[in-house]
């Protein structure tokens, strides 16, 4: 069913819809009550509930009562508003404050309900994107900035961003996510050790309070705001608008993936390229780990080479995958040949095993799209991701790789899915926002992205992840934990730690009646 009725009936049936509740009720009998008078487009068809149900990680289905596909943000304050008991609707007819939970959702990508609001109702961030005028990404006429619509994928930000010949700087791996979506998190990849997470190259915001008020943000307007949405898993406002910082857009990538078989050899060139500063140093920087025991894919190397990859990762048990890349243009075109020979002299990588491709800028940010389509191909994309990503502080990560990676890793019968494996560093993070990182300069990037197909079940690898944090735990190694997902309050006061009152606080200053992104299970 949808609901978008306006006040085009005639008068008398209009007052009498006015006041009259709509009551959407959800299979676990929850009720919404929502006046017409909102006027919203509202669905409870099977279809739209059940889209908003499940998410990437396909491992819980949080049914909400309804779903809402708003066509400006203002209906999606007018929502917020009613639901915060500060809409009335008609002359001594003010509503009660229903209390139900909002969540807004882009691309789904979140991988235990976090997205979700169970019996409440969930604002389809798509459709704002859709009807955003004049565009959903308006770059600047001086190309510097770009203000996009938070429903927008960052694919469709670099498509018409390159169009100008420029783009956003850092990125996350996959780009079919939502702006909004990664901002509420933070947004990192490759380029996090020299430009920051996407949270950090954000000049102002656009946000939808808890209490249903639309407000601009900045580092110099409603700062409060501001620094708590960035990273603030949307319990302070719903994002709709972005100005993300552009810079030149490069046309080409020099993008290459060098085997190591020493962990030291192989941690410690990476530390020493993401501390570089001059004009040789790389663009790109993360890493992988080939174990024996799982798939070894060996797609990027050229075909004469993938059995002598092959046959190395069967040898040492697990190698160690340097991915490095430069950006260049016809201006920079001569650097290129410097940063090369620097990486071949200096690196200790295992002789003969540098490889190197030339690739179009926009193929290489969007490198993981062809991934998915294999996947999807082999019916292994939607199956359950019971994912884990940890930063972990680089004191600690010669312990870590002894007690995780070779201790357990490398002794289940078998792996699945890729482990990334790279630092970066805390100078790129704005300790003012929300997100949570190590106490240390230099920190790793670790994300075991498990998928559950073939014979292994998630719950196996939820059992794993779960003896993974033991470790650290008990070894006194204090990681931090990314796309999280705790259940008990206690657990959320450890993660945010020195910064957990300033979290309450925000909390109650933008989203006094908690209604606000319920399936992070912080305030339920």
């Amino acid at each position: 069913m949808t609901t978008n009725l306006g006040l085009n009936i005639i008068t008398l049936v209009t007052l009498l819809i006015t006041l009259t509740p709509t009551l959407i009720k959800s299979e676990e009998s929850i009720n919404v009550l929502l006046p017409i008078s909102l006027n919203l487009t509202v669905l409870t068809d099977p279809f739209s509930i059940s889209a908003a149900s499940q998410d990437f990680g396909n491992i819980t289905d949080e049914t909400p009562g309804a779903v809402l596909c708003p066509s400006s943000s203002v209906e999606v304050s007018r929502l917020l508003r009613f639901a915060s008991g500060e809409f009335s609707y008609g002359e001594d007819a003010t509503g009660p404050s229903p209390g139900f939970k909002v969540a807004a959702r882009g691309q789904g990508h979140s991988l235990r309900g976090q997205a979700s609001a169970p019996g409440g109702i969930v604002v389809n961030m798509t459709c704002l994107a859709k009807a955003a005028k004049p565009a959903a990404v308006v770059v600047s006429a001086d190309g510097t900035y770009a203000d996009v619509a938070a429903g927008t994928m960052w694919v469709e930000v670099l498509e018409t961003a390159v169009e100008r010949g420029v783009s956003p700087v850092t990125w996350t791996d996959y780009l079919y996510l939502s702006v909004g979506g990664t901002l509420s998190n933070a947004g990192i990849g490759g380029q996090t050790f020299r430009h920051g997470p996407q949270i950090s190259n954000v000049h102002e915001l656009d946000v939808i309070t808890g209490k249903g008020e639309m407000m601009t943000c900045s580092p110099k307007l409603n700062t409060e705001l501001f620094y708590g949405v960035l990273g603030g898993l949307g319990q302070f406002g719903i994002i709709t608008r972005a100005r993300i910082a552009l810079d030149h857009a490069p046309k080409r990538v020099k993008w290459l993936r060098i085997l190591y078989n020493d962990f030291s050899d192989f941690t410690r060139d990476q530390e020493r390229l993401i501390s570089m500063v001059n004009d040789i140093r790389v663009d790109f920087l993360e890493g992988q780990l080939m174990m024996s025991n799982g798939f070894v894919d060996t797609s990027f190397f050229p075909l004469s080479d993938q059995t002598r990859v092959a046959s190395l990762v069967n040898d040492h048990r697990i190698i160690y995958v340097l991915e490095v890349a430069k950006y260049y243009d016809t201006t920079t075109l001569p650097i290129i040949n410097q940063v090369i020979d620097m990486l071949t002299r200096t690196l200790g990588f295992i002789p003969g095993f540098m490889f190197m491709r030339d690739v179009p800028y926009f193929d290489f940010l969007n490198r993981v799209r062809n991934e998915e389509d294999k996947l999807r191909s082999l019916g292994l994309w939607e199956v359950p991701h019971p994912w884990l990503n940890i930063f972990v502080p680089r004191s600690r990560i010669q312990d870590f790789h002894d007690g995780i990676i070779k201790g357990l890793l490398l002794n289940q019968t078998s792996t699945s899915g890729v482990t990334l494996f790279y630092p970066t560093n805390r100078n790129k993070w704005n300790n003012r926002m929300s997100a949570m990182i190590p106490d240390e300069d230099v920190f790793y990037v670790i994300g075991l992205l498990h998928s559950a197909g073939g014979s292994q079940n998630w719950e196996e690898l939820d059992n794993l992840n779960d003896k993974i944090i033991h470790f650290c735990d008990t070894s006194g190694i204090k990681i931090k934990e990314y796309l999280m997902h705790y259940t008990r309050k206690e657990d959320w006061v450890q993660h945010f730690g020195p910064k957990w009152g300033d979290f309450l606080r925000r909390k109650i200053m933008f989203d006094p009646k908690k209604l606000l992104s319920p399936g992070q299970d912080i305030f339920s």
